[in-house]
């Protein structure tokens, strides 16, 4: 068989690296790779069916979005933050989006607005469906686009990059029903507000919305660490 095209098989590749971003970061997420543990390049190989070129490459990605840590000599490992890391994360979080709540009422687009509501019809489907992990991503996407909205590249870059890398520790909240329930309701608060354009309401709401998340988040992040006995 012919050798493929340099330009076909970069496009193979980087389809094929994609894919596998995608997994590990579900893995990870779900905690199939523990905070802290080394991922096993020959286990995940055989579990996708790639190479170790693609997964080298997907490696690098969750690097640059804080999921992932290649440390010299040993490979790749999830990345594990203390409490007090994500604290301070988080506190950064509720910050930017304060920061973007008024512009983004200001500067945004109807066409945004619509894309956010229509997310969120997308977010209740797979909360009555059961879909956490679609659930988790577009309500991610959905505060992205928000701050995005503000129309200020550095904000919404710092945003993405801080976000990514605390993103296994937020989902872990996720999991507890009622918190999924009452979250569902807060962002029909917030997408209204933003609707009607309500710059101090949207930033009041996102806040309250970030640290209700993280409170529940935090408690189970606390059983997991230390169980009880």
């Amino acid at each position: 068989m012919a050798d493929l095209a340099p330009d076909l098989a970069r496009t193979l590749r980087g389809r094929s690296a994609t894919h596998v971003v995608e997994r590990i970061r579900d893995m990870i997420l779900a905690g199939e790779l523990p905070p802290g543990g080394r991922i096993s390049e020959r286990m995940l190989t055989e579990g996708l069916g790639v190479t170790r070129t693609p997964l080298r490459e997907a490696f690098k990605i969750l690097e640059t979005e804080g999921l992932v840590q290649i440390v010299p000599n040993r490979g790749a490992q999830v990345t594990k933050l203390s409490p007090e890391e994500v604290d301070l994360a988080m506190e950064l979080l509720a910050g930017l989006e304060s920061v973007a709540a008024e512009p983004a009422c200001e500067r945004g687009t109807a066409e945004e607005f619509a894309r956010v509501e229509a997310r969120h019809e997308d977010m209740v489907a797979c909360q009555r469906a059961g879909d956490l992990m679609g659930y988790f991503r577009i309500n991610q996407e959905i505060h992205q686009t928000i701050v995005d909205c503000a129309h200020n590249p550095a904000l919404s870059r710092v945003y993405r990059v801080e976000s990514a890398r605390v993103r296994l520790y937020r989902f872990a909240g996720n999991r507890v029903s009622e918190r999924w329930a009452r979250a569902v309701m807060e962002h029909e608060q917030i997408v209204a507000a933003l609707k009607q354009r309500q710059g101090p309401l949207l930033r009041e709401l996102l806040r309250a919305h970030h640290f209700n998340g993280w409170r529940v988040t935090r408690r189970v992040l606390e059983h997991e660490v230390q169980p009880d006995r």
